[in-house]
Order: structure tokens, then C-alpha cells, then sequence
């Protein structure tokens, strides 16, 4: 089953817009838009992750949607692999460099799976030495993508550590939520 979810290009594509923002759903032509290939390679594809049971599809008005089924067995996983290469996640990765010396960088478990946004929770927490015109430059760049504001909370490591230490309750509560990690050591974080 796993073979028949990660071989091709167009597969992966589909799996990226899909996981880019699970809440989403899409028709077919939709889809060969974002995804910029042909359409009866898309529609193999799509009858393939339907068949695994990672998508559902239902008829709108003449329009198959298609959507991701989150009970599917695989669907945490592909989540945070997708995160950590495109959106958001993505771009802290793979500018890692010019940001400074991320010790830890997470997102929070709502945030990927597309969730509503509240005030109250923290999208993306970084904790190092954090470069932070770079970082926002990429944030506002997510948040023009996605349409909506990303809370986000940088933090020198000396700082987390000693907030951690003092089980501090802003700290403790973005350690105890669900979260996927971009960069760091998930055990070494939440070690006090």
C-alpha cells in the first residue's frame, strides 16, 4: 500500500496540495492547474489515492471534488513529511541558514492540518539565535499564500530554557500540544 502512495511525480504533487491545507477541497481541473501537469495523469492519480483511501470524492454541480480523508491510516505521516517540504515549513527549512542558529523551529499540529485560526494558539515557535527580518519576510509571504495571520513566537534558546525550567505555562503549553518539528531534536526539547 505504501508503494502506491509515494512513486510518482504527479503523485507527490497531488499529495502537496492536498497536505498544503487538508481542509481544502478540489475538482479535477482545479487540481491539473495547481499541480501544472496533464490532466489524465492527474486523474490516474487521483483514482489511485482514492483507492488507497487517502482521498474521497463527491459530485457538486456536474464537479467531482475531491478531498483528503483523515482517518486514512498513513495521513499524520504524509502530513508532516509534506510540511516539512513546501509552505511554511518548507521555506524555515530550507533557509535555515539565513535565519541564524535555530536550535528549534515546530509547527503546531492545528496549523498543519488546516484548522481555523484562533488568537490563542501559536502557528510556528522558533527558539534560537533568529534572524528576524528573514523570518518575516517568510512568514508574510505564507500568510499572503494561505490568506490568513500566522502567530508565531521566536525565542532565545537561554530564554526557552529557562522558561521551560520554571515549567513557565506559556511554555508548557505549546510543549504539551501536538506539533510537527522542522528543525531540532523533538525528545531534547520537551525534556525538562
Amino acid at each position: 500500500m505504501l508503494i502506491d502512495i509515494l512513486v510518482s511525480k504527479v503523485r507527490v504533487k497531488v499529495l502537496e496540495l492536498f497536505l498544503g491545507d487538508p481542509s481544502k477541497s478540489y475538482h479535477v481541473r482545479e487540481i491539473v492547474r495547481r499541480v501544472e501537469e496533464e490532466i489524465n495523469a492527474v486523474r490516474r492519480e487521483l483514482a489511485r489515492l482514492e483507492k488507497t483511501g487517502f482521498l474521497a470524492s463527491e459530485w457538486r454541480a456536474n464537479r467531482r471534488y475531491y478531498s483528503v480523508k483523515k482517518d486514512f491510516i498513513y495521513f499524520s505521516e504524509l502530513l508532516s513529511i509534506v510540511n516539512k517540504s513546501v509552505g511554511l515549513g518548507g521555506a524555515i527549512i530550507q533557509n535555515r541558514n539565513k535565519l541564524g542558529k535555530i536550535n528549534y523551529a515546530m509547527l503546531s499540529s492545528t496549523f498543519v492540518k488546516g484548522k481555523p485560526y484562533t488568537q490563542a494558539e501559536i502557528d510556528l515557535f522558533v527558539v534560537g539565535t533568529i534572524v528576524l527580518p528573514e523570518l518575516g519576510a517568510i512568514i508574510r509571504e505564507e500568510e499572503a499564500r494561505r490568506d490568513r495571520e500566522i502567530n508565531f513566537t521566536p525565542m532565545t534558546l537561554e530564554e526557552f530554557n529557562f522558561r521551560k525550567n520554571r515549567r513557565d505555562p506559556f511554555v508548557m503549553g505549546i510543549l504539551a500540544k501536538p506539533r510537527v518539528m522542522l528543525i531540532g531534536d523533538e525528545e531534547e526539547m520537551v525534556k525538562l
